[in-house]
Order: C-alpha cells, then sequence, then structure tokens
C-alpha cells in the first residue's frame, strides 16, 4: 500500500473515531436526560456501524502478521 493511501486511510480513521466519541457522548447525554429508548437504541445502532468501518480499515493499515 502507498504511503499516500495509508496516509488518506489514517485521516478517515481519525474522522471516524472522532465521530464514534461524538456518538457516544450523545447516547449518554440521552440516556441522562430520559431520552425515549428507541432513539438511543438507533443512535447505538449508528454508532457500531462507525466502529465496524473503523476496524475494517485498521485492517488495512496493520498488515497481518502471522507468528
Amino acid at each position: 500500500m502507498a504511503d499516500q493511501e495509508q496516509a488518506e486511510i489514517r485521516l478517515i480513521v481519525a474522522r471516524l473515531r472522532q465521530e464514534h466519541e461524538d456518538y457516544d457522548a450523545a447516547i449518554n447525554a440521552m440516556i441522562a436526560t430520559g431520552c425515549d429508548a428507541l432513539r438511543v437504541q438507533r443512535m447505538k445502532k449508528k454508532k457500531l456501524v462507525i466502529k465496524d468501518k473503523l476496524s475494517k480499515l485498521e485492517d488495512q493499515i496493520i498488515p497481518d502478521i502471522i507468528a
């Protein structure tokens, strides 16, 4: 993988990590204020989708090492 590609992926990963943290804070605030459980569940699903994207991108950056 080219260095430029890896740098672009790292940038996307950083953005997704921030978005994941934002969702986490929003979910905690929603729970604290007693928001509708369905809305909280939807937010958690969105957060999980972001986590899955993060995992896939991180797997592209980190090479597989067979020990």
